[in-house]
Protein backbone atom coordinates (compact mmCIF):
# COMPACT_ATOMS: atom_id res chain seq x y z
CA UNK A 1 0.00 0.00 0.00
CA UNK A 2 1.41 3.40 -0.88
CA UNK A 3 0.53 6.81 0.44
CA UNK A 4 -2.29 8.62 -1.34
CA UNK A 5 -2.69 12.28 -0.34
CA UNK A 6 -6.14 13.55 0.39
CA UNK A 7 -8.04 14.92 -2.56
CA UNK A 8 -9.29 17.84 -0.51
CA UNK A 9 -5.91 19.28 0.51
CA UNK A 10 -5.91 22.82 -0.89
CA UNK A 11 -2.42 24.15 -1.59
CA UNK A 12 -0.59 26.04 -0.36
CA UNK A 13 -1.48 24.74 3.09
CA UNK A 14 -0.09 25.66 6.48
CA UNK A 15 0.44 24.74 10.07
CA UNK A 16 2.20 25.97 13.14
CA UNK A 17 2.72 25.88 16.85
CA UNK A 18 0.25 26.30 19.66
CA UNK A 19 1.15 29.91 20.44
CA UNK A 20 1.46 31.07 16.80
CA UNK A 21 5.11 32.16 17.00
CA UNK A 22 6.22 29.64 14.35
CA UNK A 23 4.21 28.94 11.19
CA UNK A 24 5.06 26.84 8.15
CA UNK A 25 3.66 26.35 4.68
CA UNK A 26 3.74 23.49 2.20
CA UNK A 27 3.35 24.12 -1.53
CA UNK A 28 2.97 20.51 -2.65
CA UNK A 29 1.07 17.54 -1.23
CA UNK A 30 3.01 15.24 1.09
CA UNK A 31 4.81 12.30 -0.52
CA UNK A 32 4.27 10.13 2.57
CA UNK A 33 2.58 10.07 5.97
CA UNK A 34 2.98 7.60 8.80
CA UNK A 35 2.67 6.84 12.47
CA UNK A 36 6.05 6.46 14.18
CA UNK A 37 6.33 4.37 17.33
CA UNK A 38 10.13 4.64 17.76
CA UNK A 39 11.49 5.47 21.21
CA UNK A 40 12.90 8.81 20.05
CA UNK A 41 9.50 9.97 18.77
CA UNK A 42 7.82 8.78 21.95
CA UNK A 43 10.17 10.93 24.03
CA UNK A 44 10.22 13.91 21.67
CA UNK A 45 6.43 14.09 21.51
CA UNK A 46 5.60 12.85 25.01
CA UNK A 47 3.20 10.36 23.43
CA UNK A 48 3.07 6.65 22.56
CA UNK A 49 3.58 7.52 18.88
CA UNK A 50 3.84 10.44 16.48
CA UNK A 51 2.05 11.14 13.21
CA UNK A 52 4.15 12.75 10.48
CA UNK A 53 3.73 13.86 6.88
CA UNK A 54 6.75 14.21 4.60
CA UNK A 55 7.37 16.71 1.80
CA UNK A 56 10.34 17.60 -0.37
CA UNK A 57 12.37 20.35 1.31
CA UNK A 58 11.81 22.75 -1.57
CA UNK A 59 8.05 22.57 -0.91
CA UNK A 60 8.33 23.44 2.79
CA UNK A 61 9.11 26.83 4.32
CA UNK A 62 8.72 28.62 7.62
CA UNK A 63 6.41 31.54 6.95
CA UNK A 64 6.56 33.09 10.41
CA UNK A 65 9.26 32.80 13.04
CA UNK A 66 11.91 30.10 13.19
CA UNK A 67 11.91 26.92 15.23
CA UNK A 68 14.47 25.90 17.80
CA UNK A 69 16.18 22.58 17.09
CA UNK A 70 17.32 19.56 19.03
CA UNK A 71 19.75 17.14 17.37
CA UNK A 72 18.25 13.86 18.58
CA UNK A 73 21.06 11.96 16.89
CA UNK A 74 24.09 12.49 14.70
CA UNK A 75 21.89 12.10 11.58
CA UNK A 76 18.65 13.91 12.48
CA UNK A 77 17.18 16.94 14.17
CA UNK A 78 13.76 17.94 15.46
CA UNK A 79 12.27 21.41 15.18
CA UNK A 80 9.98 22.83 17.85
CA UNK A 81 8.66 26.18 18.98
CA UNK A 82 11.13 27.70 21.43
CA UNK A 83 8.30 29.66 23.07
CA UNK A 84 5.52 27.08 23.63
CA UNK A 85 7.37 23.82 22.93
CA UNK A 86 5.12 22.46 20.16
CA UNK A 87 6.94 19.70 18.20
CA UNK A 88 6.91 20.73 14.52
CA UNK A 89 9.43 18.88 12.35
CA UNK A 90 11.72 15.89 12.00
CA UNK A 91 14.44 15.73 9.40
CA UNK A 92 17.37 13.52 8.52
CA UNK A 93 20.10 16.07 7.86
CA UNK A 94 21.22 14.38 4.62
CA UNK A 95 17.71 13.95 3.22
CA UNK A 96 15.94 15.91 0.49
CA UNK A 97 12.74 15.64 2.56
CA UNK A 98 11.40 17.08 5.80
CA UNK A 99 8.58 15.71 7.94
CA UNK A 100 6.12 17.77 9.95
CA UNK A 101 3.82 16.72 12.73
CA UNK A 102 0.32 16.17 11.41
CA UNK A 103 -1.08 17.47 14.70
CA UNK A 104 0.52 20.89 14.05
CA UNK A 105 -1.06 21.11 10.58
CA UNK A 106 -4.01 23.51 10.32
CA UNK A 107 -6.11 20.81 8.64
CA UNK A 108 -4.86 17.58 10.25
CA UNK A 109 -7.81 15.60 8.91
CA UNK A 110 -6.61 16.25 5.35
CA UNK A 111 -3.59 13.95 5.78
CA UNK A 112 -4.09 10.28 6.56
CA UNK A 113 -1.09 8.15 7.58
CA UNK A 114 -0.52 5.12 5.35
CA UNK A 115 1.77 3.00 7.55
CA UNK A 116 3.28 2.40 10.98
CA UNK A 117 7.05 2.53 11.48
CA UNK A 118 9.30 2.10 14.50
CA UNK A 119 7.07 -0.74 15.68
CA UNK A 120 9.93 -2.33 17.62
CA UNK A 121 9.17 0.28 20.31
CA UNK A 122 5.38 0.18 20.22
CA UNK A 123 4.00 0.25 23.77
CA UNK A 124 2.37 -3.03 24.79
CA UNK A 125 -0.95 -1.45 25.82
CA UNK A 126 -1.55 0.17 22.43
CA UNK A 127 -3.63 -2.14 20.25
CA UNK A 128 -3.55 -1.11 16.59
CA UNK A 129 -6.72 -2.24 14.89
CA UNK A 130 -6.07 -0.88 11.40
CA UNK A 131 -4.66 -2.98 8.57
CA UNK A 132 -1.89 -0.54 7.60
CA UNK A 133 1.60 -1.94 6.96
CA UNK A 134 3.77 -2.13 10.06
CA UNK A 135 7.57 -1.97 10.00
CA UNK A 136 10.55 -1.40 12.27
CA UNK A 137 12.96 1.52 12.20
CA UNK A 138 15.43 0.99 9.35
CA UNK A 139 18.92 0.74 10.85
CA UNK A 140 22.20 -0.14 9.17
CA UNK A 141 24.08 0.33 5.94
CA UNK A 142 22.26 2.21 3.22
CA UNK A 143 19.57 3.63 5.52
CA UNK A 144 19.16 7.22 6.78
CA UNK A 145 20.28 5.97 10.21
CA UNK A 146 23.58 4.50 8.98
CA UNK A 147 26.34 5.38 11.47
CA UNK A 148 23.87 7.05 13.84
CA UNK A 149 24.88 8.08 17.34
CA UNK A 150 21.88 8.72 19.55
CA UNK A 151 21.86 11.89 21.67
CA UNK A 152 18.77 10.78 23.55
CA UNK A 153 19.02 10.29 27.30
CA UNK A 154 19.71 6.69 28.23
CA UNK A 155 17.48 6.97 31.30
Amino acid sequence: MSFVPSTYLALPASGGCQCGAVRYEISEAPVDANYCHCRMCQRALGAPFGAFATVKREHFRFSEGEPAYFASSSVARRGFCGKCGTPLTFEYTASKHISFTIGSFDEPDSITPASHIGCESQVSWLHILDDLPKDTTPFGAGTPTEGMDSYQSKL
